[in-house]
C-alpha cells in the first residue's frame, strides 16, 4: 500500500507519527491476506483514507493512559478503519457514487458482485482482529458500531423516498450512520487506555457529538453537489440562507459540546487532549 499523501494542516503536522503507525498496522493486517483474491481489491478500498477515526482511537488511548499506546490500540484502530471501509463500499453502491477519494468507486472498478463479497470479507477480517484483541468489551463495541451504522443506512434509504423529512430525521441518521463509529473509536481507545467508567462515558459522548458535528459540517460543504438528506432539507427550506446559517450554528453547537465532554477527562494542557480538541474546530481544520 502506498503511503498516503497527508495534506498539510495542523493536526497531521502534530500527529504524523500516529498516522504512520496506523498505516503500518493496517498494512500488516492486509498483508496477512496476501494469498487471497481479495487482497488487491482490499488495498484499493483502503488506499487514501484520512484515518480520522483510528486516529481518535489511538489518541484517546494515550490521553487516558498517559503514554504511547501499545500494539492493541493500533490493531483496534485497523478494525475501525476496515469497518469504515466496508461501509463506504456499500454506501457508494446505494448512493450510486462513481468516484471516491479522487478515483473510481469500488463498485465501478470491481463490479457489484465483487463489491458485495469484498465487504463481507472485510467483516471477517474485523472479526479476526477482534479475536486477537482478547477484550470482549472492545469486540462488543465493534459489533454495536456495525449494527448501528446499518440501521442508519436503512433509515436513510427509507427517508430518501419520503415526501418530506425533518431536521430530527436528519440528525437521527447522522446519529447512527456517522456518529456511531466516531463514538466507538473514542470509547474503544478509552477502554484500551484503562479509563475509568466516568472517563469512558465522557469520551464516548465526545466521539458521538464530534461525529454529528463532522457530518453536518461535511454536508454543508457538499450539499450543492449531492442529492442526499441534507440536500432534501435545503430544498424544503427553499435554499434559504437562514436555514444554512441555522445548520452552521447547529454543527458549532455539537462541536462545542464535544469539546466540553473532552475537557471533563483532562485539561487542555494535556498535549494529546489538545490534539483531540483541535478536531472540534471543524471550520478551520478540514478533516
Amino acid at each position: 500500500m502506498a503511503r498516503r499523501n497527508l495534506e498539510a494542516n495542523p493536526l497531521t503536522d502534530l500527529c504524523g507519527d500516529y498516522l504512520v503507525r496506523i498505516e503500518e498496522a493496517l498494512k500488516r493486517e492486509l498483508d496477512s491476506y496476501s494469498w487471497s483474491e481479495f487482497y488487491t481489491p482490499l488495498r484499493y478500498a483502503c488506499d487514501g483514507g484520512k484515518r480520522i477515526r483510528p486516529l481518535i482511537l489511538v489518541l484517546s488511548a494515550e490521553a487516558i493512559k498517559g503514554k504511547r499506546p501499545d500494539g492493541d490500540a493500533y490493531l483496534a484502530a485497523s478494525a475501525i478503519e476496515l469497518l469504515h471501509t466496508e461501509s463506504i463500499i456499500h454506501d457508494d453502491i446505494i448512493d450510486e457514487e462513481h468516484t471516491r477519494r479522487g478515483k473510481p468507486s469500488f463498485h465501478v472498478k470491481y463490479g457489484y458482485n465483487s463489491s458485495i463479497l469484498t465487504a463481507d470479507f472485510v467483516l471477517g477480517v474485523i472479526l479476526s482482529i477482534g479475536s486477537k484483541l482478547k477484550n470482549p468489551r472492545v469486540l462488543n463495541e465493534l459489533s454495536n458500531a456495525a449494527t448501528r451504522m446499518s440501521e442508519g443506512e436503512m433509515t436513510e434509504i427509507r427517508l430518501n423516498k419520503a415526501p418530506e423529512i425533518t431536521e430530527h430525521d436528519y440528525i437521527k441518521v447522522l446519529d447512527y450512520k456517522t456518529a456511531s463509529l466516531f463514538e466507538s473509536s473514542a470509547k474503544i481507545g478509552t477502554i484500551l487506555g484503562d479509563g475509568t467508567e466516568e472517563q469512558i462515558r465522557s469520551m464516548t459522548s465526545f466521539g458521538h457529538l464530534l461525529g454529528i458535528a463532522y457530518q453536518i459540517h461535511d454536508d454543508l460543504i457538499d450539499w450543492n453537489d449531492e442529492d442526499k438528506l441534507f440536500n432534501m432539507l435545503v430544498k424544503q427550506n427553499n435554499k434559504s440562507k437562514d436555514f444554512i446559517d441555522r445548520m452552521e450554528k447547529l454543527y458549532r453547537t455539537y462541536a462545542a459540546k464535544a469539546k466540553d465532554e473532552l475537557l471533563k477527562v483532562a485539561p487542555v494542557s494535556n498535549e494529546v487532549i489538545k490534539h483531540l480538541e483541535m478536531m472540534t474546530d471543524l471550520a478551520s481544520f478540514q478533516i
